[in-house]
């Protein structure tokens, strides 16, 4: 299972890494959308600013997946940005579907695989000290 575990952040920390990249480099054409999502995306593009911090994030998290540092951490951030490009598909691109459910596999994989890191967390009261 910690191979397994291993292989696929390595390859979720490529993946990110890659599409953090294309952001910036535009190094992968823009595959065809519905018009509908074509219009959510060009809303999000011409606001001008999520776009540059989903590329920056998607980079930052992709260099910790791939160095093992921060792995818990990183796949939480990382999840509210991949659930969104999942639910845009999903609803408005259904074709384009394959990369974000590949994305949202694997992180939702990843946290699995990291939940005792989560169990503080998921405890309905804390416990403070003084």
């Amino acid at each position: 299972m910690k191979t397994t575990q291993n292989i696929l952040r390595f390859f979720f920390g490529i993946f990110l890494l890659t599409f953090g990249l294309n952001g910036f480099l535009h190094f992968m054409p823009i595959p065809e959308m519905t018009p509908e999502g074509g219009e959510f995306i060009g809303a999000l593009i011409k606001a001008g600013y999520i776009m540059p911090i989903v590329a920056i994030l998607q980079i930052v998290i992709g260099l910790l997946l791939i160095v093992n540092k921060y792995v818990p951490l990183a796949l939480v951030v990382i999840f509210p940005i991949l659930l969104n490009a999942f639910l845009l598909h999903l609803v408005l691109d259904i074709g384009g579907i394959s990369g974000a459910l590949i994305a949202i596999t694997l992180n939702v994989f990843l946290c699995i695989s990291y939940k005792e890191n989560y169990m503080t967390l998921l405890k309905s009261k804390s416990r403070v000290e003084i």
